[in-house]
């Protein structure tokens, strides 16, 4: 996880040639000593453009999993704190919008605003929306019924102050380990979305695109052009699955065997 975000942010610096750069002569080049990656069907370096595509991917999951769930974070904290007309009706939307299947949700969404990196983001925060509050709202049904809270309200604390600053810290630890999962997954949507041809438009460089147009037509020939673009989103994915499982067994006092 720690590489995949290291490379993009410095993929200026590591890329060995432009990713937009088109090198007559040189197209379906095989991997090699001056192209690590191998070439695409129009000279461009794969390995370039795997580092570009990954500062792409990894705004998109970042930036959709800050969005997404810290809006559904509080959604969900509002709906389990206040209860009654509201949270069953925040509950209802909620449903509604998980009735859709998710992608296809994503790419309506898409096709709608338009083709482009932060319509992308957009898009993956509406459905991650109704995931953070739901795991969020479930634990503050928990937190809200312990002594301290009934101490806070007995002395004379507002709801907005029990809120943020009683009930609020104790919902971090779910939030984080959902954040962490949910990059991941934010990660494969975008090269979903961007594989079906509803991502960022070309010559921008994602992990999705490039298995997209070309790739599937000279697959077979030139199968490095499939092959290391798919490893990247598998490789990113899994950094950041580990990740969550990490923080969850750090954070969770159960999975540590205490209380």
């Amino acid at each position: 996880m720690l590489v995949a975000c290291a490379t993009a942010v410095f993929a200026p610096v590591l890329s060995p040639f432009d990713p937009l750069e088109l090198q007559n002569g040189k197209e379906f080049v095989p991997p090699g000593a001056r192209f690590w990656l191998g070439t695409d069907n129009v000279g461009r370096d794969i390995l370039s453009r795997i580092l570009y595509g990954g500062r792409v991917s990894l705004y998109v999951g970042l930036m959709a999993v800050m969005v997404g769930n810290t809006l559904g974070s509080l959604a969900g904290l509002v709906s389990g704190y206040i209860g009654g007309m509201l949270d069953t009706t925040l509950q209802r939307l909620i449903d509604a919008v998980m009735a859709f299947p998710l992608l296809v949700l994503a790419l309506t969404i898409v096709a709608v605003l338009g083709p482009s990196v932060n319509n992308v983001v957009a898009a993956i925060s509406v459905i991650l929306f109704p995931q953070a509050a739901r795991v969020i709202r479930s634990t503050v049904l928990s937190i809200k019924e312990n002594p301290y809270i009934d101490a806070a309200k007995a002395i004379g604390a507002g709801q907005m102050r029990i809120m943020f600053i009683h009930i609020l810290p104790q919902c971090m630890a779910p939030y984080i380990v959902l954040a962490s999962i949910a990059v991941g997954w934010a990660i494969v949507v975008e090269a979903s979305i961007s594989f079906l041809g509803a991502g960022p438009p070309p010559p921008t460089p994602t992990w999705g695109g490039m298995l997209s147009g070309a790739a599937r037509l000279y697959g077979e020939t030139a199968p490095w052009m499939v092959i290391f673009p798919g490893m990247a989103i598998s490789l990113a994915v899994f950094g950041f699955n580990l990740l969550g499982d990490a923080l969850r067994d750090a954070l969770d006092p159960r999975l540590r065997g205490t209380e």
